[in-house]
């Protein structure tokens, strides 16, 4: 059985990427931990996986760097069509290897973003079968956002395991997040300047999930 989390966000250029990494530092002192980009596309203008080694300053052992790699920056089922390839779940799952490590897995775009004719996001996530958290915007439009992505996983019987908002602090988009998403927050994490693994790390140390709520899922 899988263990460890899957990361979504609300849309695209969301801060995925930054989350997967600050949650490397958070804990990894705990559990050991694997991250892993089963699919990205836009190789050619973006690598997730560097940029998580480097945010999160992974050793070799914590990132397995083996997936789907696509050209341009578009949606998975549409940068496979035009380099001829078709994306197969059981295909991406098989590259995973046997291991008692803990992994932290992360989407393409949004929940719904379309992989092949027929599979979504979510169904990947499916046979993964490991618990979602979500990242989404504090900014106007994130209440109505939120709140569609946690019912279209739920829906799908997925396990909400909770939401990291990203952007300048917002009181009542959180209190309205955790109160008709039923879900807490557990973190808010803020767009810096300037942005390197010391700064991620004592942001991850000092204020994602305080609670430890995650950790029942990482065992």
């Amino acid at each position: 059985m899988l263990r460890g989390l899957f990361v979504t966000g609300t849309g695209t250029s969301i801060g995925k990427t930054v989350a997967c990494a600050a949650l490397m530092h958070r804990y990894r002192p705990v559990v050991p931990l694997r991250y892993w980009k089963p699919i990205q596309t836009g190789i050619e203008q973006d690598d997730d996986t560097a940029e998580v080694r480097r945010l999160g300053a992974c050793s070799a052992q914590e990132i397995f760097a083996e997936g789907i790699r696509l050209p341009r920056p578009v949606s998975p089922h549409l940068a496979a069509r035009w380099s001829g390839v078709a994306i197969r779940l059981d295909e991406v799952a098989a590259f995973l290897p046997d291991s008692a490590t803990r992994w932290i897995v992360e989407g393409a775009g949004g929940a719904l973003v379309p992989l092949n004719d027929t599979a979504l996001m979510t169904d990947l996530m499916r046979t993964l079968a490991l618990p979602v958290l979500v990242v989404a915007r504090s900014t106007l439009g994130t209440i109505n956002h939120t709140l569609l992505t946690l019912e279209a996983l739920r829906a799908r019987k997925l396990r909400v395991s909770g939401v990291v908002m990203v952007g300048e602090k917002n009181p009542d988009n959180r209190a309205a997040i955790e109160h008709y998403g039923a879900v807490p927050v557990l973190g808010e994490m803020p767009v810096w300047k300037t942005l390197d693994s010391a700064c991620l790390a004592h942001w991850a140390e000092t204020e994602l999930d305080p609670d430890g709520r995650l950790l029942e899922l990482l065992p």
